[in-house]
């Protein structure tokens, strides 16, 4: 009996190393993989890693740096690949959120050279990712690249990390709890080992992140708050690692991707957008059948969203003013063919995902008779 090749995995980078102030003795990790380091990153991380480059430089080695702006997009791709040309760089080092590390990764991969990685927040999992995703210039979303490994090394700073504003952090808790519910509809009923065990992860990190934020953000730097540092940074990257494309995403990204679309959605960071989109997926499974499942969970995370800021209605991210063709131009988007809406097990329209986006988030008040209209033009908004 023969079997279908199963995909390559991209699990982990092939080194991480952790810990408080350990940015300023990484010079001979650095060295061990090149000796023309190219820095890449925004111009507040750039600034805040600038004693970490001069370091860099006393030990010999000949180090670049360049911001990434104004986005993760093809023009900031081809300047930075013909800046590193001419650097002949032969390691590109990502600092900063996911935008920037994004951009790292990818200048590495075209450039086939070794990448490093490190995060100033603990916003997303990008720096563990073997994925980047690449933006407009005026920062919506295109598409996403699949890289063949991810990062060789991965600096995880405390102290560095600890700097970042707690917006960032709770951002983070909100991508990285998308990873169980959108894992646990995209796998299926797969028996696969490894994709069993991506699953399983996510639900562990969803229940660490439930269990340990509150701490975490009342003592900022302790013991709780690595933890919860140390789940959307690298907890959330093993989940698709391990569990590759069959723990894809599924609609609360691409609801993110949608309302990149709008320009008024463009300071909502990457996890509130994402963390929106979980409540609009569990709307949208009610709606598809699910409805006992999706409500009670739906209501497990509007209490913590509540106690923590997240989002929980297009108001809550600055869209209480979006017209109804803007709503219907990112959903149209989100629906778009090869989106990862798709893997919903029904299908989805854009008409049912402005449903889902627009209806108030708790059942009592989807049944509550409404005390008026919506001003014409403008979408009514869940409260």
């Amino acid at each position: 009996m023969t079997t279908a090749p199963l995909p390559t995995l991209a699990i982990a980078p092939a080194q991480i190393i952790r810990g408080e102030g350990i940015l300023a003795s990484q010079t001979s990790a650095i060295a061990a993989l090149g000796q023309r380091p190219i820095l890449i990153g925004g111009a507040h991380s750039l600034k805040q890693v600038q004693p970490w480059a001069e370091s860099l430089a006393h030990a010999a080695l000949a180090v670049q740096t360049a911001t990434y702006g104004p986005d993760c997009c093809e023009a900031s791709l081809t300047r930075l690949r013909a800046l590193a040309q001419a650097h002949q760089a032969d390691v590109v080092i990502g600092v900063g959120g996911g935008k920037a590390l994004d951009t790292a990764k990818l200048v590495a991969h075209q450039r086939r050279c070794p990448v490093v990685t490190v995060p100033t927040s603990g916003a997303t999992c990008a720096a563990w990712t073997a994925l980047s995703n690449v933006y407009s210039e005026a920062g919506a979303f295109r598409y996403d690249v699949t890289l063949p490994r991810c990062p060789d090394l991965l600096l995880l700073d405390y102290a560095l990390v600890r700097t970042a504003p707690r917006r960032t952090l709770v951002s983070g808790i909100g991508d990285g709890l998308a990873k169980w519910y959108e894992a646990s509809v995209s796998s299926g009923a797969s028996q696969q080992t490894l994709t069993v065990a991506a699953v399983q992860q996510a639900r562990v990190l969803r229940d660490i992140l439930f269990q340990k934020t509150p701490a975490a953000l009342r003592d900022w730097g302790g013991e709780d708050w690595r933890n919860v540092v140390d789940a959307t940074v690298l907890l959330a990257g093993v989940v698709g690692g391990i569990g590759g494309a069959q723990c894809r995403t599924v609609a609360a990204h691409a609801v993110h991707n949608g309302l990149t679309q709008l320009p008024a959605c463009h300071g909502a960071l990457h996890g509130e957008k994402v963390a929106y989109g979980i409540l609009v997926q569990l709307r949208l499974e009610e709606m598809g059948g699910k409805s006992s499942l999706a409500i009670a969970a739906r209501q497990q995370l509007i209490q913590f969203y509540q106690a923590t800021g997240l989002p929980k209605s297009l108001a809550d991210l600055g869209l209480a003013e979006v017209t109804l063709a803007d709503l219907q131009r990112a959903a149209e988007f989100a629906c778009r063919q090869g989106s990862d809406i798709h893997h919903l097990p029904f299908t989805v329209s854009p008409d049912a995902l402005m449903a889902a986006m627009v209806s108030p988030l708790s059942p009592e008040l989807r049944d509550r008779p409404r005390s008026g209209a919506p001003s014409q033009g403008t979408a009514e908004v869940p409260s």
